[in-house]
């Protein structure tokens, strides 16, 4: 898969049709739900106020209609979001690939396609957004927009990653995520993918960052991006395994039962921390299980974005 911006791209890509798939899909699910309240027109007008310059009436929909709207611009957001996504080598687990559908999405795909899906939401409602990539450091990091070739140039940003990953790449999210703080000027939303597969002893840093972004007056999401079979259900054949860290190539050769106990107490340990942490500092945690579907995701930022309209 080429690069968006390479001569020649089809005017579609992949990651973009993958989007417009879940998007709809998960609209008309909406209207099928308790959920169906939310504003999921996408009106490309809005009603006219007394007052207001008539220079944008659309007077052609006045005619058909006999009602005033105004026409809405790119510029005229109602909301800014930054979409902040965990990009080590941590996040490439299970080894998969976007070209195969019948693959095992890894996390850093799924991560990219929920992405790209609130990216599209976004775009029908004329929220502007931006987008955020890290590992070590802050690797790309975008103002907010709402425009479409924005939204193209954001899906170029993900499909590098994804056709080139790179290798044994470790996380530095307290230093990013503090320097995403500063960077943001106007009052977003903040929503951030990551596996939260940080030196446990840093934990605390990571989430004195997110209380950064909190002290700054941005909401925050935070989508705790796991494979739950694997990853915290420890679910693996009881035979000899090779385990390899993917950030820092470390490998161990073992037998899954000798250490599932002492793993999954950890992870139960790790678990309580966020969830206490992130009740504390009032940020919104998402279990993203990676075989779970984006429908859980796509509804956490409605509900957000409703409770910040009111």
């Amino acid at each position: 898969m080429r690069s968006l911006e390479e001569p020649g791209i089809r005017e579609i890509s992949k990651l973009e049709l993958l989007a417009n798939q879940v998007v709809e899909g998960f609209i008309v699910g909406l209207h099928q739900s308790p959920f169906h309240g939310f504003s999921v027109e996408f009106a490309e007008h809005r009603i006219y106020n007394a007052g207001e310059s008539t220079k944008n009436i659309d007077w052609k929909v006045f005619a058909r209609t006999d009602r005033l709207y105004s026409k809405r611009f790119e510029e005229e957001t109602n909301l800014r979001c930054q979409i902040v996504i965990d990009i080590s080598s941590s996040m490439q687990f299970p080894k998969s690939t976007l070209e195969n559908p019948k693959d095992t999405q890894n996390k850093f795909i799924f991560s990219a396609l929920g992405a790209a899906s609130m990216m599209n939401l976004f775009r029908r409602q004329r929220d502007a957004f931006g987008l955020s990539l890290f590992d070590e450091v802050l690797r790309i990091h975008t103002p907010s927009k709402s425009s479409t070739a924005h939204y193209k140039l954001l899906l170029s940003h993900l499909e590098k990653v994804l056709n080139d990953p790179g290798e044994l790449k470790g996380t530095q999210a307290a230093q990013v995520l503090h320097e995403i703080a500063e960077r943001i000027h106007k009052r977003s939303l903040v929503l951030v993918f990551s596996d939260m597969m940080d030196d446990p002893a840093r934990i605390k840093e990571v989430f004195a960052a997110l209380q950064h972004l909190k002290h700054n007056k941005h909401e925050v999401i935070l989508f705790h991006t796991v494979d739950r079979k694997k990853e915290v259900d420890f679910d693996y054949e009881n035979r000899p395994h090779l385990f390899i860290d993917l950030e820092t190539g470390e490998k161990v050769r073992l037998l899954p039962k000798e250490v599932e106990k002492e793993y999954k107490k950890q992870m139960l340990q790790l678990h309580e921390q966020i969830t206490m942490t992130c009740l504390q500092y009032k940020i919104d945690l998402i279990e993203a299980d990676i075989s779970k579907g984006y429908k859980p995701i796509l509804q956490a930022y409605l509900a957000k974005r409703s409770r910040m309209s009111v």
